[in-house]
C-alpha cells in the first residue's frame, strides 16, 4: 500500500488487553503473556518471538486453512453481504478445533466437509481491533468446514457508496479494503499475514453492475449479474479484494488493462499506457512477474489511500490521475509489491517495513530505469526529507522509529508510518551502496526466488543476508573472517533494523534539480518577480520541492503573487494542490478556501485529508471550519479516514 510522503503520522490509539483470548491453550498463554505487560506497564528484556501474530486469534499452529470457496450474494439496499465461506484445513496436530478470526459478523451456521452435518460452534468476548474467535468444533477427519453468514452495514472493510458519490452519479458501487485486519470483517478466515490461501468465488451482484477481485478476472460485463473468480496463486487474506460498480475495461497490453467508470476510463487508459514500461524494467532487474496478469482498478475518490496492492488487481486513487503522467511513481510501488509484500511477505504486522521498505526503495529503482537517474534523485529527496519530517515529530528515542516494530495490543495501522516505507528504503540503499548494485540486485533475485509465496521475519532476513554476503552462493565468494568483521561494522545491520532514529551510515541525498529550484526560491526572496523565475519543464517534484521549502511567514501579498503567477489553488494536480493548500491554512490565505473545501469534500485519500484536518485543527477558527466541513464530508469517506480525523477534530 502506497503512504508515500506520510508527514503526520497516526495518533496512537490504546487497544484493551487480550485477556479474553482464550480459544486454545497455546494462544491463551500467548495472550496471558501480553496482558501481564499490560498490567505490568513494563516490557520484556529480550525482543518477543517475531513469528507470533498478536493480531490473530486463528491456531495455525494447529490447523491451516488451504483453501477458500466463497459464495457472496451483495445486497446494497441493506448494504450487506450474504455469504459462505468454505474453508479447506490442513489439520497439522489432529486438533478439534479451529478458530478463525471474525468482526461483526453474524454467523447463521456451519456445517463439515460435505456440508450436510452441522457442527456446534462459539464467538468469544470482542476485543477491540481483533474482534471475536470464531472457535469450531471438528474431528481429526475434517478437511473442510462451511461458514454460512452475514456482514454488518458497519463492515469496516466494505465501503457501499451511493450513485452520487461516483463520477457516473448512476449506479451504486463497492470496493473493500482487506488491509491490514479487515479481512475478517467480511468473511470468516484466518486473518495474518503469516498464512497463505488459494481461492475461488462465486460474487452475485445486481443485474447491470460488473464485479472484479484480486483473482482472475473476466472484461466484461456478465447479463446474469453473477461472476466467478479463481486465484490460483496463494495470498495472505489482506490482499483478498472486490470491488463492484458499473466500469468498463481497457487493454493496455497482453497481460495490463485498466477498469475504471465509464466516464474517466480513457484518461486513465492514457494516464498509465507507460505500466508496460515499469513491468519490463522491474522483471529485469527482480526476476519474472509470477502472477499471470497485472491490472488497475480505479476506485471512486473516497477510497483511503493512494493503491492497495491487491494480487492480480492494483486498487488506485483517481487522484493519481493527473493528466500528464507524473504521479506515476505510485503505480511502479504497487507493481513492485508484486515482488516485495504479495511474493515474499511479513510473517506479522511487526515487520510491515519488509512489504514496504523493499516496495518504496524498488519503486525508486523502477523509476529510475524508466524515467532516469535525475528524476529519481528527487524521489530520494524528497523521500528522506519526510523521513526526518517524521523523525523529528515522532522523537529519535521513540521506539515506534525502529523497522522491527512491537505492535501487541494496538491496531496494526499504528505502524503504518514513514518509518517502514522510508527508513526500510534507505536501509536497502545503503546495503546497495556498500555491496555495489550488481551484486545487491544478485542478492534480491536470490531472495525472492528463496522465499517466492513464504513469509519473512525481521530476524530471518538478516540471518539471511548474512549467510548470503560474508558466504556468497551467487558468486561462490566468501569473504575472510577480517572482511566479514569490517562489513558488519559498516553496514550496521542490526542498529538499522532494531534501533530508533536513523544510523551514521544513512546514505547522503543530492538533487541537483532541487538544487535549481532553492536557486529560485533564494532569487524570489531577494525580490525577483514570481514571473520572472525559471521554472520551465519543472515536474510535479520540482513544484512540490519549492511548495515545502518556501519561507516559514509569507505575506498575503506573496500568497496572491504565488497564486496569480503559478495557478495553485486552481491545479489540478492533487500533490500541488495538498502542498498549496497546507500553506493557505498557516497563512489565513482565505481565497484557497473554496478550493479547500472542495478537496476535503471530493476525495478520500487519508494522506490528504489527515495534514489538512490536523492544520486547521491548530486554530480555533481554522477547527470550526474544519468541523463544518467534516459534517458534510464524512458520510462519503471510508472508515480507515474517518476513524483517524475523528480523534483529530474530537469527535
Amino acid at each position: 500500500m502506497n503512504l508515500k510522503s506520510v508527514t503526520i503520522r497516526l495518533k496512537k490509539r490504546k487497544g484493551n488487553d487480550m485477556k479474553n483470548r482464550n480459544h486454545t491453550i497455546m494462544i491463551l498463554l500467548a495472550s496471558l503473556i501480553v496482558y501481564s505487560l499490560f498490567i505490568t506497564g513494563c516490557a520484556p528484556e529480550d525482543p518477543p518471538d517475531q513469528e507470533v501474530d498478536f493480531h490473530t486469534f486463528a491456531n495455525v499452529d494447529e490447523v491451516v486453512v488451504t483453501h477458500m470457496d466463497l459464495e457472496l450474494t451483495l445486497n446494497f439496499a441493506e448494504q450487506v453481504i450474504n455469504g459462505r465461506a468454505s474453508l479447506h484445513l490442513n489439520n497439522i496436530t489432529g486438533t478439534e478445533q479451529v478458530v478463525l478470526d471474525t468482526r461483526d459478523l453474524t454467523i447463521e451456521r456451519i456445517t463439515l466437509n460435505g456440508g450436510d452435518e452441522e457442527t456446534t460452534f462459539t464467538l468469544g468476548d470482542f476485543v477491540d481491533y481483533l474482534g471475536q474467535p470464531l472457535t469450531i468444533d471438528i474431528t481429526h477427519a475434517t478437511d473442510k468446514v462451511n461458514v454460512y453468514y452475514q456482514t454488518s452495514p458497519d463492515a469496516a472493510a466494505l465501503q457501499w457508496l451511493e450513485p452520487e458519490q461516483t463520477a457516473g452519479g448512476r449506479h451504486p458501487f463497492l470496493f473493500t479494503q482487506s488491509q491490514a485486519i479487515l479481512a475478517r470483517t467480511w468473511m470468516p478466515c484466518q486473518d495474518t499475514p503469516g498464512s497463505r490461501i488459494t481461492y475461488n468465488a462465486r460474487v452475485e451482484v445486481p443485474e447491470g453492475l460488473m464485479a472484479v477481485m484480486s483473482a482472475e478476472n473476466r472484461k466484461e460485463k456478465s447479463p446474469g449479474g453473477v461472476y466467478e473468480f479463481s486465484m490460483p496463486q496463494t495470498i495472505p487474506t489482506y490482499l483478498l479484494a472486490l470491488s463492484v460498480g458499473d466500469f468498463e475495461f481497457r487493454h493496455l497490453s497482453d497481460r495490463i488493462g485498466v477498469f475504471a467508470e465509464p466516464e474517466i476510463i480513457e484518461e486513465a487508459a492514457w494516464e498509465f499506457a507507460e505500466t508496460d514500461d515499469m513491468m519490463e524494467v522491474a522483471e529485469e532487474m527482480y526476476g519474472a512477474y509470477r502472477w499471470g496478469r497485472y491490472d488497475i482498478m480505479v476506485l471512486p475518490p473516497s477510497f483511503p489511500f493512494g493503491g492497495m496492492e491487491n494480487a492480480r488487481l492494483t486498487f488506485v486513487t483517481p487522484t493519481i490521475i493527473a493528466g500528464d503522467r507524473s504521479l506515476l511513481s505510485l503505480i511502479a510501488h504497487e507493481l513492485a509489491h508484486s515482488w516485495a509484500g504479495n511474493l515474499v511477505t511479513m510473517a506479522t504486522w511487526n515487520d510491515f517495513w519488509i512489504n514496504e521498505g523493499f516496495t518504496s526503495y524498488m519503486t525508486n529503482r523502477i523509476m529510475e530505469a524508466v524515467y532516469g537517474r535525475e528524476y529519481t534523485e528527487m524521489l530520494w529527496h524528497l523521500d528522506y526529507q519526510d523521513l526526518i519530517a517524521t523523525i523529528e515529530e515522532m522523537g529519535e528515542d521513540n521506539p515506534d522509529t525502529r523497522l522491527h516494530l512491537d505492535l501487541r495490543g494496538r491496531d496494526p495501522d499504528d505502524g503504518m508510518t514513514s518509518i517502514a516505507y522510508i527508513k526500510g528504503a534507505f536501509f536497502l540503499k545503503m546495503l546497495e551502496n556498500n555491496l555495489g548494485r550488481e551484486r545487491f540486485d544478485d542478492f534480491l533475485v536470490h531472495y525472492f526466488n528463496t522465499f517466492a509465496f513464504q513469509t519473512m521475519t525481521s530476524e530471518h532476513f538478516l540471518s539471511f543476508f548474512r549467510e548470503t554476503v560474508f558466504i556468497d552462493p551467487i558468486r561462490e565468494v566468501q569473504a575472510d573472517d577480517e572482511g566479514e568483521v569490517d562489513l558488519e561494522k559498516r553496514l550496521k545491520l542490526d542498529e538499522w533494523v532494531y534501533g530508533t532514529g536513523l544510523p551514521d551510515n544513512i546514505p547522503k541525498v543530492h538533487s541537483d534539480e532541487f538544487a535549481r529550484v532553492e536557486d529560485q526560491i533564494e532569487a524570489w526572496e531577494n525580490g525577483v518577480a514570481a514571473a520572472d523565475l525559471d521554472v520551465e519543464d519543472w515536474t510535479t517534484h520540482h513544484w512540490l520541492h519549492f511548495l515545502m521549502n518556501l519561507p516559514e511567514v509569507l505575506s498575503h501579498e506573496q500568497m496572491t503573487e504565488l497564486d496569480a503567477t503559478f495557478g495553485f489553488t486552481e491545479t489540478a494536480n492533487s500533490e500541488i494542490l495538498n502542498a498549496w493548500l497546507l500553506h493557505a491554512i498557516e497563512h489565513r490565505y482565505e481565497e484557497a478556501y473554496l478550493a479547500l473545501e472542495e478537496f476535503l469534500l471530493s476525495q478520500g485519500r487519508r494522506k490528504f485529508l489527515m495534514p489538512l484536518y490536523s492544520k486547521l485543527a491548530e486554530t480555533t477558527e481554522g477547527m470550526e471550519l474544519a468541523q463544518e466541513i467534516y459534517r458534510e464530508a464524512r458520510p462519503m469517506y471510508h472508515p480507515i479516514s474517518y476513524n483517524s480525523i475523528d480523534e483529530v477534530l474530537n469527535r
